[in-house]
């Protein structure tokens, strides 16, 4: 069968794929596998694509012939470096060009780039670079002029032949669609859970959307809040405000989030975070992450306020609540602005709880359930009333070297 027939099966197959919600290693890899199997001799081959993300700018999936596919997420340094401005994407774009193409090996070889003289100490002979434009509405502009990058290349001797590399430029449009597919998805997801947190966003994204949609959660709840917030906003230059409160964040929010939680809300200079809790989860295990995560928050706050000395600005310090029940986790707002977040009963008293912190010298204040879970780590310091909630709760306080230093 002629290779344009071949070809066509593949553009068919993409098509395929673009109507359904393909993960993009499994794509790239179905990809690379097929063409190689109808003889066009792809050995090694780069897609890359930039993305809307607050910590990466681009990402890409590596394949090489019986080898496993990896996706490399890069940062904004790695994609602004020296190791950039030098590669074949940089000068392409530069000069708009859409379709690059390098012999590597022979009389015709042009290596006049770093990457190109690595390929060719590995024995590849060709490399074909294209460029594909699309919009992404919503992302910022640069998006749009980078676009999709695919670069091929073989290790057959003699490289592509011209009818391969014009099959590799026809198929190029086609896999720009399933992958803008795929882009898009991911995008949303992480929009969804940087706004809102993982297990609210996948709730978003499986539809929960109308005020009011939500369930009840079962839940280990964290309450912190900046002490002093409304002196230190009016005194400090706003500067010097924004960078405390991000170190301020760093301590109260990092933690939780890396002992399993998730932040599901920013109140000013509280943060609501919440550890949901199933039939399936281990709560001991869960128990000593959070215990663990509260320490950490310690130990960090005295290590920011160390480099709020140096920098020549005052200290902060913030308290931290902590009880287990049950949260009304939805949309709440009205329908055409939604806010999805924990409400009810349990809410409040965690609120209540950490303005405590301020007059009972425990830095960590929670109720007896959370406290159960370890009660070496907590000591009780026995009932107090809860503005706005009906009886007083019996509170412990977190006991650790840490959490001492900073009470």
């Amino acid at each position: 069968m002629a290779q344009e027939s071949l070809v066509r099966q593949v553009n068919d197959w993409l098509a395929q794929q673009a109507l359904g919600e393909p993960e993009m290693i499994a794509l790239f890899e179905g990809l690379c596998e097929r063409l190689y199997a109808i003889g066009i001799p792809v050995s090694r081959a780069l897609l890359s694509w930039p993305t809307l993300h607050p910590l990466f700018r681009a990402e890409a999936v590596l394949w090489r012939r019986g080898q496993p596919s990896q996706l490399d997420q890069l940062n904004y340094a790695n994609t602004t470096g020296e190791a950039w401005l030098k590669s074949p994407m940089a000068f392409m774009l530069e000069r708009n060009l859409k379709v690059l193409r390098r012999r590597l090996q022979g009389p015709q070889a042009l290596l006049d780039f770093p990457i190109l003289i690595d390929l060719a100490a590995e024995n590849f002979t060709d490399y074909l670079a294209v460029i594909t434009e699309f919009h992404h509405p919503g992302v910022y502009a640069e998006f749009s002029r980078r676009g999709f990058v695919v670069t091929w290349t073989t290790d057959r001797v003699g490289g592509f032949s011209d009818e391969d590399a014009a099959s590799l430029q026809q198929i190029q449009q086609r896999l720009a669609v399933a992958c803008k597919t795929v882009i898009q998805a991911r995008v949303a997801r992480t929009i969804t859970e940087t706004y809102l947190g993982k297990h609210a966003g996948d709730q978003v994204l499986r539809g929960s959307i109308r005020l009011g949609d939500g369930e009840v959660t079962h839940c280990i709840v964290w309450y912190s809040d900046l002490r002093e917030s409304t002196r230190l906003a009016e005194t400090l230059p706003s500067a010097d405000f924004l960078k405390l409160l991000n170190r301020y964040f760093e301590c109260a929010a990092r933690p939780a989030l890396e002992a399993g939680g998730e932040v599901l809300a920013f109140i000013g200079d509280a943060v609501l975070a919440i550890f949901p809790i199933d039939a399936g989860t281990d709560l001991p295990a869960m128990a000593g992450r959070v215990f663990e995560g509260l320490r950490k928050s310690m130990v960090m706050a005295a290590e920011m306020n160390t480099e709020q000395a140096r920098d020549g600005m005052e200290a902060f310090r913030f308290g931290i609540g902590l009880t287990i029940g049950e949260v009304m986790f939805g949309n709440i707002g009205v329908p055409e602005r939604l806010a999805f977040s924990a409400i009810g009963p349990t809410v409040i008293e965690v609120a209540r709880i950490e303005k405590l912190t301020k007059t009972l010298g425990y830095p960590v204040l929670a109720t007896s359930g959370v406290a159960a879970l370890s009660p070496g780590n907590w000591r009780t310091i026995g009932e107090h009333p809860l503005q706005g909630v009906g009886q007083p709760k019996e509170l412990f306080g977190f006991l650790s070297e840490a959490a001492a230093v900073a009470a």
